[in-house]
């Protein structure tokens, strides 16, 4: 490769040696001069060495750069042979932002390779390029769980309304608890009822991790329907389940959940108590005062200073 560039040629003779260790020092020392000029020389290292660490290192140092032929090289580099090297890649791919680099990805989520597809749709998420959305569709089939998942991860960032059904359909059929909980999550950008019914059923999961996220959506979406289904969750085995529904209850403002969040108020676990103060205090119940001054003298000052805020929003609100 031919430069005129003074700082690139001193490197030159490291670049060049016959030491791995050598090359992956020059190489950090070139990508400091933060020079486009240097980028050939990085894309060069990351094809073509024969070093696994120096082609690792060059993946790690292109992270910043968006220019289409460094995309293209860390999308080749996916299918590295060595593990360090095409997981590096990867985690660069994942830090790009620009559409024009997701028109570069996009065709990798067809590659027959695992991981090849895993890692393509996993940089495509935060990208949200529009044109994601039929690949990330088709990859909702895949028969490896990973690729659902970053399936779903791309549909959810996209807010892709079409692609609704099919989640409501993992969320409460597919056989992996990870994809099951991703699906849940992504149906929070529904903007109807619809999907409520596969959230209820999510709430009565096997995983608790499913069922928390369940309640964490159905307080997000606020339909006040899912509120009965949202007091049974109160009793979860799990205190992170009831945290989260007792959380959606308030955001849902459901007074039906009056008594049940008073009940909660005794819960062994901080973190449920001053939730539970904090939801009681969004009904705006004064039939709640009691039990909140009685919990201004919890053991936590969390529930404390939580049921002051309580208190002060229902004295407000009936003033």
């Amino acid at each position: 490769m031919f430069t005129d560039n003074s700082a690139i040629l001193d490197l030159q003779p490291r670049l060049e040696h016959d030491d791995a260790g050598v090359r992956r020092i020059a190489l950090i020392e070139l990508a400091d001069l933060e020079d486009p000029d240097a980028l050939p020389w990085l894309v060069n290292a990351l094809r073509l060495d024969k070093d696994p660490q120096v082609r690792s290192e060059a993946a790690r140092l292109l992270e910043a750069w968006e220019e289409p032929d460094v995309v293209e090289a860390l999308c080749h580099a996916l299918t590295d042979a060595e593990a360090m090297v095409n997981q590096t890649a990867a985690q660069s791919l994942s830090q790009l932002k620009n559409p024009d680099s997701g028109r570069i990805i996009l065709p990798w989520v067809k590659h027959p390779n695992t991981n090849v597809r895993h890692s393509a749709l996993r940089a495509l998420r935060e990208i949200r390029l529009p044109e994601s959305a039929v690949v990330a569709l088709e990859s909702l089939n895949d028969s490896d769980a990973g690729i659902r998942r970053e399936a779903v991860g791309v549909l959810g960032w996209l807010k892709y309304q079409p692609a609704l059904p099919q989640l409501a359909q993992l969320a409460s059929g597919d056989n992996n608890a990870d994809v099951r909980r991703a699906a849940v999550g992504a149906l929070g950008f529904a903007e109807d009822a619809s999907v409520l019914s596969s959230l209820n059923q999510a709430l009565a999961d096997s995983d608790w991790r499913v069922r928390e996220e369940s309640a964490s959506t159905l307080g997000k979406l606020r339909h006040h329907d899912s509120g009965g289904i949202l007091i049974q969750a109160l009793h979860d085995d799990y205190w992170q389940v009831r945290l989260q529904a007792a959380r959606a209850l308030g955001k849902l403002r459901f007074g039906q959940a009056l008594a049940a969040l008073i009940d909660t108020l005794g819960h062994s676990i901080s973190n449920l108590r001053k939730e539970a103060a904090l939801s009681l205090g969004e009904l705006g119940n004064a039939q709640a005062l009691s039990a909140l001054q009685h919990t201004e003298q919890d053991a936590d000052p969390e529930v404390r200073k939580a049921a002051r805020i309580a208190i002060q929003q229902i004295t407000q609100a009936t003033a």
